[in-house]
């Protein structure tokens, strides 16, 4: 699993609360926490300031109340937790696999597992509702698809052709319940 590790593994970046507006940027890697700042300001002391770099190991920034109060500042109290959970090994894997692997998987829940899948993260919303998934869902789930019916899949949409000539009570529940 390690392998799907990128060589960064989390980043973020964004301009702090007022009235500073200063820029930030927050990096996790495999082994270090890297925070970027940028000074932005009319001031002629600012002029042409270097952007500030603190690099520091996993568990420095574990141990580094001050540097995880700015995260929290700049980023939020989610943002923070998730560095530290990143920091202490917790890392989304499902996230990092590729979209055409997890067609695959997705091949194998119900459409109401489907529908809740959906609201966790925008890139499963986005891959629930992608015509990849519905055409997927189409010939895996529909024995009565007909050169036409998918000639009109190409034209309209493979959920609306889902929905218009497949759908069931069994398919009921991901109807009224989202995506």
């Amino acid at each position: 699993m390690a392998s799907l590790l990128g060589k960064k593994v989390f980043e973020i970046n964004g301009q702090g609360p007022p009235p500073t507006k200063d820029f930030f940027q927050l990096t996790v890697t495999k082994t270090q926490v890297i925070w970027r700042s940028w000074k932005i300001s009319l001031r002629i002391e600012f002029k042409g300031a270097a952007p500030g770099e603190n690099k520091m190991t996993h568990d420095d920034y574990l141990h580094d109340a001050r540097m995880q109060q700015q995260v929290g500042v700049v980023f939020g109290q989610q943002i923070l937790q998730y560095t530290q959970a990143l920091c202490q090994g917790n890392f989304d894997y499902l996230e990092r696999l590729p979209n055409d692997l997890l067609l695959q998987i997705l091949a194998f829940l119900e459409l109401k597992d489907v529908a809740l899948l959906a609201q966790t993260t925008k890139r499963f919303h986005k891959l629930c509702n992608s015509p990849e998934f519905w055409e997927q869902t189409v010939r895996g789930r529909c024995d009565k698809l007909t050169p036409d019916m998918e000639a009109l899949a190409h034209a309209m949409g493979w959920r609306k052709i889902f929905f218009a000539f497949f759908n069931t009570k069994e398919h009921q529940q991901y109807v009224h319940g989202g995506s």
